[in-house]
């Protein structure tokens, strides 16, 4: 049975970099405008709580999936790093990995939950779409042709 957590740093800093690394491994645009390095070295950084988090979908201690958050000011909040391993794709968990950050940014008081997303991510697109998120003014540098910015009103 999976269960999607909250990941605790720093014991599962290992587990986080290698699914953040298969994601950026296994995008079709390349992300090192992102400045990833930077971003890993200090986790969880941006992703601390009280304001932000990282979830993970744990099957019996292999990592299925992740998704994180981050604040952008104190009522709009960012979703990040969405990503389901192939294995486990199909099964409906990244709808339920963003549901539950969702629910989280609720929880934190945020009215509003952003992101970007690029074009070719075709399943993902879909996925905002069913879950209400709208066109929305960018939060952050996206340089790849087709991104776009998606905001929830929560």
């Amino acid at each position: 049975m999976t269960i999607i957590r909250h990941a605790i740093f720093p014991d599962d800093k290992p587990a986080v970099l290698v699914i953040w690394r298969e994601f950026i491994a296994n995008s079709p645009v390349n992300l090192d405008y992102q400045n990833n390095d930077a971003e890993f070295a200090n986790l969880p950084g941006k992703y601390a709580p009280p304001k932000g988090c990282v979830l993970l979908a744990d099957r019996e201690g292999e990592i299925e999936g992740c998704v994180a958050m981050r604040p952008v000011n104190p009522e709009i909040c960012e979703m990040k790093r969405l990503y389901i391993r192939p294995q486990a794709r199909g099964s409906q968990l990244g709808r339920a990995l963003a549901q539950r950050l969702i629910e989280d940014a609720r929880v934190l008081g945020y009215k509003e939950i952003r992101l970007d997303v690029q074009a070719k991510f075709v399943a993902a697109r879909r996925l905002y779409a069913s879950l209400g998120f709208v066109a929305a003014e960018p939060i952050s540098f996206n340089p790849v042709p087709g991104a776009s910015f998606l905001g929830l009103r929560l």
